[in-house]
């Protein structure tokens, strides 16, 4: 039994962030019932890269769910959901702040119906205050929620992270929010709603360069790869491509120095502590440079991990994604689409003792669960 079998969710969302969410649900059990708007369906659907004609975009984000098409201006369509209301432990959208309210579906009106709903909201900038009415996708919560400005090298301009995180990181903190409200509930019979914003989540991943500026009054700037307060930590060019080193503390450095043959280091006042390190990067860098020069980064890496410092070569997504660690850790997993054939997608990070990640279900046809599902509410309202 998955630890979530039980657990209906009544899902709103598209594109990213909301099923994100629901995703993490549907890996651990939860019925999902994903509600998409009649004849289109959810954006992601029409994102590339497209196989035999379906977006491994929407696959990877909606496997295990069933899809419902409903048209939210239709007052049909709003009596059928509220039905379903009644039949799911929680519901979950992701448009703008008001949105919901206009279709009587926002928490104030299901709670109403079902005191002990669990409602989840995510926006960009939460459902209210001062900048809550504002759209956002994520480039917009990265701007807004300080992360764009320490990313990059301090000569160029500030740059977006690879990934949305500002939409992967809001759909983790509403999984985690949805679950510690369900185990709430399963204590005192209470629901309540979960108000997610992409901006705090950004923010929250800040760790410790809001402390520097909280505590020194200090505005954290753009350093590339560096660390802020430790060094060597930064990538490092080789012979042949570029390696990572990470070392934040002195018996790793000590232990560094050994395996590169430059003890003398450890006698030399701006290496012989981490904070002058620091202060002496460049410096730094320049020296294990020139020890890098005769090496490959694979070769460096390889005996540097003998030694067990911390480093990398720097992969691309061909090479983690073709590595045996990724296989080892059931990293990229097979959703079978019949007609649309077999995907790779990104598998589960959180592994439960108690759950292997096998027989993945399909992401569904747009619609494909509608007659189904609805025929049993439409015999409840008669």
């Amino acid at each position: 039994m998955k630890p979530l079998e039980g657990i209906k969710v009544l899902d709103f969302t598209r594109v990213l962030a909301g099923p994100f969410a629901t995703k993490i649900l549907a890996d651990f059990g939860a019925e999902v019932i994903k509600i998409e708007r009649t004849g289109h369906g959810d954006d992601t659907r029409s994102f590339g890269p497209f196989q035999n004609g379906l977006s491994g975009y929407f696959v990877y984000l909606n496997t295990g769910k069933k899809s419902v098409e409903l048209n939210l201006k239709d007052p049909d369509s709003i009596c059928l959901l509220k039905e379903m209301v009644k039949d799911v432990d929680v519901v979950i959208e992701n448009f703008r702040p008001g949105i919901m309210r206009k279709f009587n579906l926002d928490y104030a009106s299901l709670k109403a119906m079902k005191p002990n709903i669990i409602y989840a909201s995510i926006s960009g900038f939460g459902q209210e205050g001062v900048w809550s009415n504002k759209p956002a996708y994520d480039l917009i919560a990265q701007a807004a929620g300080g992360i764009m400005s320490i990313n990059g090298y301090p000569d160029s301009p500030p740059t977006r992270v690879g990934a949305s995180l500002g939409d992967t990181s809001a759909g983790l903190n509403a999984a985690i929010g949805i679950t510690t409200a369900l185990f709430h509930r399963e204590r005192t019979g209470e629901g309540q709603h979960i108000d997610v914003a992409m901006v705090d989540s950004i923010y929250a991943l800040l760790e410790s360069n809001v402390m520097r500026y909280t505590v020194d009054e200090n505005v954290p700037q753009r350093i590339g790869n560096r660390h802020p307060i430790s060094a060597p930590f930064d990538i490092y060019q080789s012979k042949e491509g570029y390696l990572a080193i990470a070392i934040a503390n002195e018996s790793l450095f000590e232990r560094f120095t050994t395996l590169i043959h430059r003890e003398d280091m450890l006698e030399d006042e701006r290496f012989r502590t981490d904070n002058n390190r620091q202060k002496y990067q460049e410096l730094l860098k320049a020296e294990i440079e020139n020890w890098l020069r005769p090496y490959t980064a694979t070769e460096a890496a390889a005996l540097l991990e003998q030694g067990g410092v911390p480093c990398s070569v720097i992969h691309d997504i061909k090479d983690i994604s073709e590595s045996a660690y990724i296989k080892e850790r059931n990293m990229l997993v097979d959703v079978n689409q019949l007609e649309h054939g077999l995907f790779k997608i990104p598998g589960n990070p959180i592994k439960l003792s108690s759950l292997k990640q096998t027989n993945i279900q399909p992401a569904p046809e747009l619609g494909e669960h509608t007659e189904a599902i609805l025929e049993k509410y439409k015999e409840m309202m008669k």
